[in-house]
């Protein structure tokens, strides 16, 4: 997978289009990610015999599949696709517009 936890994206379709946030998990199984912010969706939750899980309405951030947002290079600031450069130090993560390192 292109995009890992911790990487910035920008959201290119559904109803969070045009936001931005943080990859908290990163699925490759599922092809999936959990972006902080993003895609909030409300549960209700009712209380159990263990009385750590708190009653009413909770917010929780759905999974994205990893089609639905794109990089947003860190040296232009902009959403791009990600190449790969092959070098001594091993395989690297660049922009497809600035050619600019993403790791």
């Amino acid at each position: 997978m292109k995009i890992k936890a911790g990487d910035t994206v920008e959201v290119i379709s559904g109803n969070d289009r045009g936001m931005r946030g943080t990859v908290r998990v990163a699925m490759p199984r599922t092809q999936q990610i959990i972006v902080s912010g993003i895609k909030v969706m409300r549960k209700h939750q009712r209380r159990t015999a263990n009385m750590r899980t708190e009653p009413g309405i909770i917010e929780i951030e759905a999974p994205l599949h990893v089609s639905n947002v794109m990089l947003v290079c860190p040296g232009c600031n902009q959403p791009t696709r990600v190449g790969y450069e092959v070098s001594e130090d091993g395989k690297r993560r660049i922009c497809k517009k600035c050619e600019e390192v993403v790791d």
